[in-house]
């Protein structure tokens, strides 16, 4: 059953869908695949958790050894014979050996990047949907609205809910692109892919100084219009923006060469990955003038940051497993409402400490080979959030 209704305007209308309601087998039938779901989710977890740690770890000693091996050159305008295969540090401007242009807009600029960013003002739909039970259906009322906005990538209209009066162009006449200088230097040497690739703090080039390129295109603010009216644009104009990284010569305009900071192996006159014996690779790229103790500080406070942030989505991802695998006992009292919200309360509990006890649990491990104290500490940890449970369970539950 189908129910549709428009609210005459042609940017929204509300459409409410029935079914009926799923029998105790179906819920049965849909726990049984989320708990297959719940099991693969929660053997990642492990396989994140355990691999995060000896990443982390690996890449600690990787840093430590390179702090203690590297070598800071005294100039970036001579390459030394007395270096080479060795990992150094230096700091200096950027530069490149043509600039870098777009003919198609008369533009050009002395940088490591150069990106074009077209937009299309097109329509795009947004959803709100909400649930609610209705004699013995149950029912779902959406409530699509449709505006139109500038997107650098072509909106599909064929997947709205309601295509006519909302139809988009399928291509844009213009392309996006980025432009990379295939030689940059600091000095005398020549940076590697991998050190070029981390070159991407992009900034809005500023179209004050240009002249419209074309009859049919209008310049407005830092942007190229391919509309009749800019002010009033219609579904399938196109503007045209551009970004920069690494400016590599002094502009009149921009200000000054941007200064790198980079740290790597000194192969000939080029900048190369250096392969740590602990296993890793340093390859490192800061855009500002750092000391090699700066440098290393903010590559230990990025690898713990990044540590942290696996680490958690280990847990969630733990947590959610447990849930969906546990989900059963719900499905089995959930036409009972009052015993339904006390399970529901009690498997959300029991999520918490499994997954936090096993995520610890694992975590230590991962630290077993290399601090084996660590590893005990955190393993101690592991059995408290369960001591903690069993604590507030009262006296007469635990006899």
């Amino acid at each position: 059953l189908q129910q549709f209704s428009d609210t005459g305007s042609r940017k929204e209308h509300v459409k409410i869908t029935s079914e009926s309601k799923p029998g105790f087998l179906e819920r049965l039938s849909e726990t049984s695949g989320g708990m297959l779901l719940g099991l693969m989710t929660f053997l990642l977890a492990f396989y994140l958790l355990f691999t995060n740690e000896g990443r982390a770890l690996r890449t600690a000693k990787s840093l430590d050894e390179g702090l203690s091996l590297v070598v800071p050159l005294d100039t970036i305008h001579s390459i030394s014979q007395q270096n080479e295969g060795r990992l150094v540090h230096l700091s200096g401007a950027l530069s490149t050996s043509k600039p870098l242009f777009d003919p198609s807009y008369g533009l050009s600029i002395r940088a490591v990047k150069l990106k074009r960013n077209v937009e299309m003002y097109q329509w795009v739909e947004y959803e709100d949907s909400k649930e609610y039970e209705e004699n013995g259906e149950i029912k779902k009322e959406t409530k699509y609205s449709y505006n139109t906005e500038w997107k650098s990538e072509v909106v599909n209209s064929r997947n709205f809910d309601k295509e006519i009066g909302h139809k988009n162009p399928s291509a844009m006449a213009v392309e996006s692109f980025t432009a990379v200088s295939p030689n940059v230097q600091v000095g005398s040497f020549v940076l590697s892919k991998g050190l070029v690739d981390k070159i991407d703090n992009f900034k809005q080039l500023s179209l004050a100084n240009l002249e419209d390129p074309h009859a049919d295109v209008t310049r407005g603010g830092d942007y190229f219009y391919h509309s009749e009216n800019p002010r009033r644009p219609e579904v399938g104009d196109l503007r045209v923006s551009f970004f920069y990284a690494g400016l590599s010569g002094d502009d009149p305009h921009l200000g000054s060469a941007d200064k790198v900071t980079v740290i790597a192996r000194q192969r000939g006159d080029q900048l190369v990955p250096y392969h740590t014996k602990a296993g890793d690779v340093l390859e490192i790229l800061h855009p500002e003038d750092l000391s090699v103790e700066e440098v290393f500080q903010k590559e230990h406070q990025s690898n713990t940051m990044k540590t942290w942030a696996l680490r958690g989505a280990g847990w969630l991802s733990m947590f959610v497993g447990i849930s969906l695998m546990t989900r059963i006992f719900y499905t089995l009292v959930d036409w009972f409402p009052v015993v339904r919200d006390l399970v529901n309360i009690g498997l959300k509990a029991f999520a918490f400490c499994v997954a936090t006890s096993l995520s610890l649990l694992t975590i230590s491990v991962g630290w077993l080979f290399y601090r084996p104290l660590w590893a005990l500490l955190i393993g101690l940890l592991s059995v408290v959030p369960i001591v903690v449970a069993r604590s507030r369970v009262p006296p007469k539950k635990q006899q």
